[in-house]
């Protein structure tokens, strides 16, 4: 591969320079990648045992539901009485650098029946109280999975970096430090037979000079 970069011990040492920040950063790139990849895995973990736990809350729920509607009739003036969730927050925490998002929700351990009981009965408080459950699990499924999904953006943006890196970047730069240390080395042997030259054609002329006194 032909340099652009003239050949000078300067250049050289900022080459070198260049190459050992390139290493360095791959090292970086790729323990990031590690620790990503390590979080998004244990998170993939948590998410099939969410998803396994949602489906059973979803149809626990909706047999129950079912179940309020065949014993009370249809129940949609009562689901107009259940208020809309304001207790939830999100922030974020930082793994390497990725902002990943925290829920923040406290289930109300005594849980308030929105609706008057007088017009109800024991299958809709079920169905109303299963589907707290099913709230509270969406809550952290949303949680984990949207955090697996940043991750796995971020590994993957990371892994094209990392491999920019190692097969792009420090191979460029070994091979201009290799062209200008050849460069610099093949100067220096042209003058040294430069200089070989010259000092003995300094002890000819010595030499003829002492023997023309002579």
């Amino acid at each position: 591969m032909a340099s652009n970069v003239a050949a000078t011990k300067g250049n050289l040492i900022a080459m070198k320079k260049s190459l050992a920040l390139a290493k360095n950063g791959y090292d970086l790139m790729d323990r990031k990648r590690n620790i990503l990849i390590k979080e998004m895995m244990d998170l993939v973990d948590k998410v099939k045992m969410l998803r396994g736990e949602i489906q059973e809350a979803y149809d626990t729920g909706y047999y129950l539901l079912q179940r309020a509607n065949i014993y009370s009739g249809v129940i949609e003036r009562i689901a107009e009485q259940v208020p809309v969730e304001t207790g939830i927050q999100l922030t974020y925490r930082s793994v390497m650098g990725v902002e990943v998002p925290q829920v923040i929700y406290e289930p109300k351990k005594d849980v308030e029946i929105p609706y008057g009981l007088d017009e109800t009965n024991s299958h809709i408080d079920e169905a109303y109280l299963q589907f707290q459950k099913v709230k509270a699990i969406t809550m952290v499924l949303a949680e984990v999975d949207n955090s697996v999904y940043r991750l796995a953006n971020s590994i993957s943006k990371t892994q094209k970096r990392a491999n920019a890196l190692k097969n792009i970047v420090i191979p460029r730069y070994q091979s201009e430090i290799r062209e200008i240390s050849d460069s610099l080395d093949e100067k220096e042997r042209e003058e040294f037979s430069r200089m070989k030259v010259i000092k003995a054609n300094k002890a000819k002329e010595e030499q003829r000079k002492e023997e023309a006194r002579v």
